[in-house]
């Protein structure tokens, strides 16, 4: 009896799990980004710089492949997806109408009105999980490492034009976009031109600390207020806005790049999720059956070799013995086909590796030129950023006069040519 009771209890055990496994996955709610009602006076309409992601490969594990592999990180991937992201959260900010002008920058670009920086913490077909900070220019947090995540909307996969129409994982971005509108409806219309004038002034301030010492001080909160503004016609602001114009054409060109990258890996990027989720389905299932049906097989397995021997006659012997090496046989056979099922499963699972790695091959990293400038994204494009921020500076020294005066054999090249075109840095 306590056999049958152990056999009966890992039966309702192996159907409990393949339940809960393979149970239907339900259509996920939309959820609409808010749209402005209202218009929004340009001194409180307020710029937003999103950085790129960060593609949240685990430290302890950057070099070892096949540990990234078993957790479904490809290094490449997640590179190319941080850089994708931000692109589809700058579409969502945009259609608004909420913002002033919302770029992508690179991870080193500062001095914009609200900054929103991300970690990617998981991302296949069937999930996406990111962690989100924003902070403004005077320095408050609105979003403080905040995680959204958000399973797949299946409705966006039965079509291409669905998969066009809208993304997969909209919810998160629609969400992050409305947390945005949230923190900035909480400023008062002060605070809001406050930061506009704060980001100026810094901006200012990097350039020229001397000329620009006591115009901003923090208040007690942590908060940084205006203490004082330049007068009107000075013309250190003067040079200085007209240097801050070329620097956001800079980074208006970078930005350009990332929307241009993101729709050159769009295709394949969606073919990629797309096909993830249908092997992360298929592995699931196979692991879910071969679990059920190793555990069957094992019931089985237990209630043929242990059952009792309570046969009378010969003849009932040898039906007893017979459903005993019937049972044993089909116990085999189980186990055997659970064995079979966990082999189907990585099957998929190697196909799903072989599908990211090709896919990693389409998003490369790019190349641009930035008026005459190459920049290559994926790290060099903040390198290359760095060295245009030290032209910047040293464009201002040259305009004040404050530069070294060179050789009077090699004159200087007129100041507008070396703004328009920025030197490359030697390698």
């Amino acid at each position: 009896m306590r056999l049958k009771l152990l056999a009966l209890g890992t039966i309702a055990a192996a159907l409990s799990l393949c339940g809960c496994v393979t149970s239907e996955t339900r259509p996920v709610p939309k959820i609409a980004a808010k749209q402005a009602t209202v218009h929004i006076p340009e001194a409180e309409l307020l710029d937003v710089g999103i950085r790129v992601f960060d593609p949240g490969i685990p430290k302890n594990l950057e070099g070892d492949e096949e540990a990234l592999a078993k957790k479904r990180i490809y290094p490449d991937l997640r590179k190319a997806e941080a850089r994708y992201m931000p692109t589809l959260l700058r579409a969502t900010l945009e259609e608004t109408a909420q913002w002033g002008a919302v770029r992508v920058i690179p991870t080193t670009a500062d001095f914009v009105d609200v900054i929103v920086s991300g970690t990617l913490i998981d991302s296949n077909g069937g999930f996406l999980s990111i962690d989100i900070t924003a902070v403004d220019a005077a320095g408050r947090v609105w979003i403080k490492d905040k995680r959204y995540s958000s399973l797949v909307d299946l409705g966006a996969y039965k079509t291409q034009a669905s998969l066009k129409a809208r993304d997969p994982f909209q919810n998160v971005y629609s969400q992050i976009a409305n947390d945005l509108v949230a923190a900035r409806d909480k400023l008062t219309a002060l605070d809001r031109e406050n930061i506009r004038r704060v980001a100026s002034l810094k901006f200012a301030a990097d350039l020229a600390p001397d000329a620009m010492a006591g115009m901003t001080a923090v208040d007690k909160n942590g908060i940084t207020q205006v203490a004082r503004l330049p007068a009107q016609g000075d013309p250190t602001l003067g040079r200085i806005e007209r240097i801050r114009e070329r620097d956001t054409a800079v980074v208006d060109t970078v930005n350009d790049y990332y929307a241009s990258f993101a729709e050159n890996m769009d295709d394949s990027y969606d073919s990629w999720r797309q096909t993830s989720f249908s092997e992360l389905e298929k592995e699931m299932r196979a692991r879910s059956a071969a679990r059920t049906r190793t555990v069957l097989g094992a019931a089985a397995l237990i209630a043929a070799i242990f059952a009792p021997n309570s046969c009378s006659t010969y003849d009932s012997c040898r039906i007893n013995n017979a459903a005993r090496t019937a049972g044993t046989m089909g116990g085999i056979a189980a186990v055997l086909s659970g064995i079979k099922k966990y082999a189907d499963a990585r099957v998929h699972a190697d196909a799903l590796k072989e599908l990211t790695q090709s896919f990693q091959a389409e998003v490369a990293p790019q190349v641009v030129d930035v008026e005459g400038h190459t920049l290559r994204l994926t790290g060099t494009a903040e390198d290359q950023y760095r060295e245009w921020r030290k032209l910047l500076k040293q464009l201002y020294l040259e305009e004040t006069g404050n530069a070294a005066a060179p050789p009077p054999a090699a004159p200087a090249p007129a100041t507008t040519n070396t703004a328009a075109t920025p030197a490359t840095p030697s390698s």
